[in-house]
């Protein structure tokens, strides 16, 4: 096995492997490449990078592309990488400037590759950087993994995020059985990795209460309407840890009540919920027993909630691969898809309403479908990016979510007979936009390109060609700002374009909207800028630092 480990700085174990120290930093010379929207497979009526996304394209190149409009601000991401098993016929295709990993581009990898589990590495190591960059101060990111790479996915994630940022090792029940062709021990279980951006911002997770305990929640009274119905639970307790000061009488009707034990609560406690009307004391055969009354909802007005478990029995492969075949068919069927309940569980916890949710390895769409069942349960407005880099990215990712939307008249489930309702907007991933090639005058694009590509990335809306003025140098209108861009595809006119006092005068007299003005460089200084209301962002990549 090529993969090591070894101590690294503060005493955390560091997993050492072949081509480590060229994707150390990789992430950040991978290019910046063009959003290129595809209206024909959109489902909306106006194309946008502030809709749900679905991104056809290699996912490495897409999280960069992303970084401009999305940094710092996805709240919930999910991966499911290729488990490495051998036999997934995935291939190294990350163009990293090493002799040997150059051998490696587009090569199968399969279980007689001495080096897979060092490809794979390096395969996954800028992924997760990118992914890091995008989420939120209080992000959470799930990693789907078997045993083939689990442990080496820890020890890698345990580096980008940090050993403190771990929350847990979630294992999830995939199958109920079965298990005929195991030579040794049926394996039922896979894991799912969560880690957060920074711990310490996380709050409590909350799901809520299970369907099955609802039914106990039958009685009201006159704090029904803020705080619902209530169950009844016995304030007695049977713990094995004595605690003398839990063992006291309670005063009712002339006589004193003692538990068999011990009380759950302090004295003080007790006394102020008896004279709150929240104990119910009744005698049974003889026999007094009290119980508290735990209503559905706190005196705010929340509804309680339950923390989630560690062991997830949410639903089973068979129910992911049943959900594909009834929305695109059984000739459409898929490589075990994860079910859309299980993805739905993780963001119930984690995904609060006006959350964005990202996954960068599609596949079939469950994560988009998770989310709109998700949001029709309760009423949320998370919003959805999905990046899937393998032709069938309008065929079946986009085309399950197209089905899902719309409803499919033949499916069980009523919400998706009639349809879970919202929209997407369908991009694929251009060419390369990079400040070298304008510098140096190669591969330069059209006006009409580079337009298109700084209006989408600085405003995430839908850029409208028609109102395009290149002799006005104006690109177009966002909801915050007029856009203007100083450009010629001509290296020499390049080099002497430069927003100046008489250029920014001539663009008209300020209006309630900023001007957001790209060029290769300015000559005023910033009180004439804020004077004309300007915001300059130098060709082509200060719009990143722009947007975040």
């Amino acid at each position: 096995m090529a993969a090591a480990f070894s101590k690294g700085s503060h005493d955390m174990a560091q997993i050492q492997f072949k081509g480590k120290s060229f994707v150390q930093n990789h992430h950040l010379l991978v290019k910046y490449h063009e959003l290129i929207p595809k209206k024909d497979k959109s489902l909306t009526d106006k194309v946008s990078l502030h809709d749900n996304l679905i991104i056809h394209g290699d996912n490495l190149k897409a999280l960069k592309a992303l970084l401009p409009l999305y940094a710092g601000k996805i709240k919930c991401i999910y991966i499911d990488p290729p488990y490495n098993t051998g036999n997934e016929k995935w291939a190294y295709n990350d163009n990293v400037n090493s002799p040997m990993m150059q051998e490696w581009l587009g090569k199968v990898v399969d279980r007689e590759d001495l080096t897979r589990h060092d490809k794979w590495l390096c395969m996954i190591t800028p992924r997760l950087k990118l992914l890091r960059e995008l989420m939120t101060d209080e992000g959470i990111i799930f990693a789907s993994i078997d045993n083939n790479e689990a442990h080496r996915l820890r020890m890698i994630m345990d580096e980008v995020f940090g050993e403190d940022n771990f929350v847990e090792e979630l294992v999830w029940k995939k199958s109920y059985g079965g298990g005929a062709k195991s030579k040794h021990i049926v394996n039922l279980h896979e894991y799912i990795l969560m880690y957060a951006r920074n711990k310490e911002a996380q709050g409590e997770y909350v799901l809520p209460p299970a369907k099955s305990v609802l039914k106990y929640y039958k009685h009201r009274d006159e704090k029904h309407e803020v705080r619902g119905p209530y169950r009844l639970q016995p304030l007695a307790t049977t713990s094995m840890d004595e605690r003398p000061n839990l063992r006291y009488p309670i005063p009712y009707e002339g006589e004193e009540i003692w538990p068999e034990k011990q009380w759950q609560w302090s004295r003080e406690r007790t006394m102020q919920a008896l004279e709150n009307e929240e104990l119910v004391v009744r005698k049974v055969k003889g026999k007094w027993t009290v119980n508290y009354k735990q209503y559905l909802r706190d005196e705010a007005g929340e509804e309680r909630g339950r923390k989630p478990f560690s062991i997830l029995e949410e639903a089973y492969t068979q129910q992911g691969t049943n959900e594909v075949s009834e929305l695109l068919g059984s000739g459409k069927a898929f490589s075990f898809p994860k079910p859309s309940a299980l993805i739905a569980h993780l963001l119930r916890f984690t995904a609060q309403s006006g959350s964005v949710v990202l996954d960068c390895t599609a596949g079939s769409g469950t994560t988009a479908h998770a989310v709109l069942a998700l949001n029709n349960e309760d009423g949320g407005n998370r919003k959805f990016i999905l990046v899937e880099c393998e032709d069938y990215a309008d065929k079946i990712t986009a085309e399950r979510v197209r089905r899902v939307i719309k409803g499919v008249p033949k499916a069980k489930d009523e919400y998706l007979k009639q349809g879970l309702n919202g929209s997407f907007s369908y991009f694929e991933l251009g060419e390369p936009i990079e400040l070298e090639s304008i510098l140096s005058g190669d591969r330069l694009p059209s006006y009409a390109e580079l337009a298109r590509y700084i209006f989408y990335t600085a405003t995430g809306e839908e850029f409208d060609e028609k109102v395009l003025n290149e002799k006005k140098n104006f690109v177009g209108e966002s909801k915050n700002y007029e856009v203007y861009l100083f450009y010629e595809p001509n290296i020499e006119k390049l080099k002497n374009t430069a927003l100046t006092l008489d250029r920014a005068r001539a663009l008209g007299k300020p209006g309630e909207k900023r001007r957001l003005v790209f060029a290769p460089t300015k000559y005023l200084d910033q009180s004439h800028l804020d004077e004309l209301r300007i915001d300059f962002a130098q060709l082509p990549f200060e719009i990143y630092e722009l947007a975040r």
